[in-house]
């Protein structure tokens, strides 16, 4: 289906899925934010996305104290971020699942590793911001502002709940 006939929460699912890093942000044991690069293994229809993670890693044991967490993906011109809670898993059968070659570079023994854990964060709110037509759209549309003086168009821009 093209984009214009996709809902608000299919598009911003479908974008997430197309950005391969990004930042999840976790509130620390003083109740600040802290936030790490992190790369999403899936992101599912329902607004779940899965991590990778090792058990004794202090981004478990903030999301053990406080499960309310921040999500956000960025690559070119398109702009994803999410809020929700997170979850601590430990599913043999869905490490195995989302298990890969990167995933390997941090774990090296394996998705069965007793370090080895996943988090689930369930989003339950999300935004995204995508300029179709990349970097020279938005340089366009940048120029174009500037010379009418007309207000930048920054391309598509939604609130979503999930």
């Amino acid at each position: 289906m093209p984009d214009t006939e996709k809902t608000p929460a299919e598009r911003i699912i479908e974008l997430a899925r197309g950005i391969p890093y990004g930042w999840l942000t976790t509130i620390n044991g003083e109740g600040r934010l802290v936030s790490r690069p992190m790369a999403p293994r899936e992101v599912t229809d329902a607004g779940e996305l899965w991590y990778f993670a090792e058990r004794d890693s202090r981004d478990v044991s903030e999301i053990t104290a406080n499960r309310t967490v921040g999500v956000t993906l960025n690559s070119g011109s398109t702009f994803v971020s999410f809020a929700g809670t997170a979850e601590i898993v430990d599913d043999h059968a869905k490490k195995d699942e989302l298990w890969d070659a990167a995933v390997e570079a941090w774990l090296p023994d394996g998705p069965q590793s007793p370090n080895a854990v996943l988090i689930r964060v369930t989003a339950e709110s999300g935004e995204f911001w995508d300029t179709p037509g990349g970097r020279i759209a938005t340089l366009i549309s940048f120029v174009k502002a500037k010379i009418t003086g007309e207000r930048y168009d920054g391309g598509e821009n939604e609130t979503v709940s999930l």
